[in-house]
């Protein structure tokens, strides 16, 4: 009776079979098709395994960095995030440290480049060097966490002005002031001083062009407006002014630049565990900013008399292995609030192990230090 053959397979002419097969009845197995003597069914197996080393091997290579360092300081959501090929946000948590003054060097609080370079600063002679103090910090990260990039993806920047008034009267008598520190040293009386500011005033007057006698009538009027406030009035000499004249003392209204302001960034991320891994993975990020953003306990002065400053943050957009080309950059950061939600699909579930089956995280940064123009130095993209 012939032998039967899966279709799935086509073997050439038994008269004519190729060296590689051999179906000899005097091979043990007779009726077993073999492939350089091995049956069909353990040549499968063989190649089996061999890809699976493949495959190994392959991960191995990929990942073999990714699990050192995850022993380490790495914590990341998605568990397998490709780092290689997307782009995600990396939150590097970093020893808080002050400068040696009291106050810091504008541009200090740059986030790191990397272990390859440093931030660059303005000396005293405006020229870019290295910053010790950032050098410093590329030796305090205490764990890197890499989320994926959360939707609204935005960055705003301000400067604080004020308006500001100076009438003419005080413009002129500011030009006056070293006169009237000069003349202290010979009153012997308090109503010398009277006598004193007059005179300044009425030089003040003279020089924005009014008649003199106007800055003493200023005078008079400043002092009855503060001798109707002993009484509980509320007269201004501009009030006075508008009664009598029908005028009022130019104001000279003008915007001023008032200082900078720090910014502030708010992310969502929405988290769902897939296994065990995973689940144990989120768990530890959670824990990670909880425990970065709480005041640290010290022994300094003795008991619990000084609390030191919690960990910072230094948050970059990554693209691959490198900085992200487009998007802005961050000033190394404070964890300021931090919430999250258990129940991220509006009503609670669990695994089996407790686990949420999903969670939404909201965590709000705010900048140690303002964005000055010598951030923008040698930075690409957007800038900061």
């Amino acid at each position: 009776m012939a032998e039967e053959v899966s279709p799935l397979f086509r073997f050439p002419d038994p008269n004519k079979v190729s060296p590689i097969f051999d179906r000899s009845p005097q091979l043990p197995g007779s009726g077993d098709i073999t492939i350089y003597g091995r049956t069909l069914e353990s040549t499968l197996e063989a190649v089996k395994e061999t890809q699976k080393s493949r495959d190994e091997a392959t991960v191995g290579k990929i990942s073999a960095r990714r699990r050192r360092t995850r022993q380490g300081k790495l914590l990341t959501y998605p568990y397998e995030l490709k780092t290689r090929t997307t782009d995600y946000l990396e939150i590097r948590v970093i020893d808080y440290s002050r400068p040696s003054g009291l106050t810091s060097t504008p541009g200090s609080r740059q986030t790191s480049e990397g272990t390859e370079g440093f931030v660059k600063v303005r000396d005293s002679n405006g020229n870019l060097v290295p910053s010790a103090e950032s050098a410093k910090r590329l030796k305090d990260i205490l764990r890197v966490i890499q989320l994926p990039i959360p939707s609204n993806v935005q960055d705003g920047n301000s400067v604080s002005y004020e308006g500001a008034t100076l009438n003419g009267l005080v413009a002129a008598a500011a030009g006056g002031t070293q006169d009237l520190i000069r003349s202290l040293s010979n009153i012997s009386s308090p109503s010398e001083i009277y006598g004193v500011l007059e005179n300044i005033l009425k030089k003040a007057g003279t020089q924005i062009g009014g008649d003199a006698n106007i800055a003493a009538d200023f005078v008079n009027k400043y002092l009855v407006s503060q001798a109707v406030g002993v009484l509980g009035g509320n007269v201004t000499p501009n009030q006075l002014f508008a009664r009598e004249q029908g005028v009022i003392l130019n104001p000279n209204m003008e915007l001023l630049f008032n200082g900078p302001t720090l910014r502030q960034f708010r992310f969502s991320f929405k988290m769902t565990p897939r296994d065990n891994k995973e689940s144990v993975e989120i768990a530890k990020i959670i824990n990670e900013f909880k425990q970065s953003m709480a005041p640290k306990v010290t022994n300094k002065g003795g008991g619990n008399l000084f609390l030191k400053t919690p960990n910072v943050f230094e948050l970059r957009y990554r693209k691959g292995t490198g900085n992200h080309p487009f998007l802005h950059r961050f000033k190394q950061c404070a964890l300021t609030d931090m919430s999250v939600n258990y129940t991220g699909e509006g009503t609670y579930a669990s695994y089996g192990d407790g686990t949420p089956i999903s969670m939404i995280m909201d965590l709000t940064f705010k900048e140690l230090e303002p964005v000055y123009d010598i951030d923008y130095d040698n930075v690409g993209g957007v800038g900061y």
